[in-house]
């Protein structure tokens, strides 16, 4: 009997710890989903037209409207990678030199030869300015998949705080239906029997 106290005790005890947990987790995942969505809304970015392709490919039912969310921030991401391989002739960073080319200026290919760079006044090698674009489209895009992941895992979170919570609920109907139970079933059966007398 003082075994199964014991043990319907640390089951209540289990399950209360659950529960303040599933709590904590489903606060800390409504308030990073919120957060985020706040930070999305605060940059005030929006969509372009439906007539931009990339627009079109990729949020063509969000077209026009503000971007409010991690899924419209990652699709945002997805026009501005577009965008920015059409202003460079469909090459990324590393496939772009670090200067312009003395020979072909207009090239987005570039060189990475200073020699054969164009120099600037000063003799110096003048940097591939369109090899400098993807280091601001990096930084942007990043910034939106970031929002997204964020929004993902604020979701994660908030499904992690109902799990531990309905667990924590279940061990505790668990700890007082079997444990308490037990006990009050066990107990009767522990009583002496009374003696009945035999007629002589």
């Amino acid at each position: 009997m003082k075994n199964t106290k014991v043990w319907e005790i640390g089951g209540l005890i289990a399950g209360g710890v659950m529960i303040v947990f599933g709590i904590v987790a489903i606060f800390m995942g409504v308030n990073g989903f919120n957060t985020t969505r706040d930070a999305i809304k605060g940059e005030g970015i929006t969509f372009g037209s439906a007539d931009d392709p990339a627009v079109a490919k990729y949020a063509e039912q969000w077209a026009g409207e503000q971007v409010t969310n991690g899924d419209q921030a990652r699709a945002f991401a997805k026009v501005m990678r577009e965008h920015t391989l059409e202003s460079t002739g469909g090459l990324t960073y590393a496939e772009m030199g670090r200067f312009q080319s003395a020979d072909s200026p207009e090239d987005p290919a570039g060189t990475s030869d200073d020699a054969a760079a164009a120099k600037d006044d000063s003799g110096q090698p003048v940097s591939n300015g369109a090899r400098d674009i993807w280091v601001t489209e990096t930084a942007l895009t990043t910034a939106l998949n970031v929002s997204y992941m964020a929004e993902r895992l604020a979701v994660f979170g908030l499904v992690v705080g109902i799990a531990l919570l309905l667990t924590g609920v279940g061990l505790v109907i668990l700890a007082l239906a079997v444990f308490g139970r037990r006990e009050s079933v066990t107990e009767p059966a522990l009583a002496k029997p009374s003696a009945t007398p035999v007629a002589g």
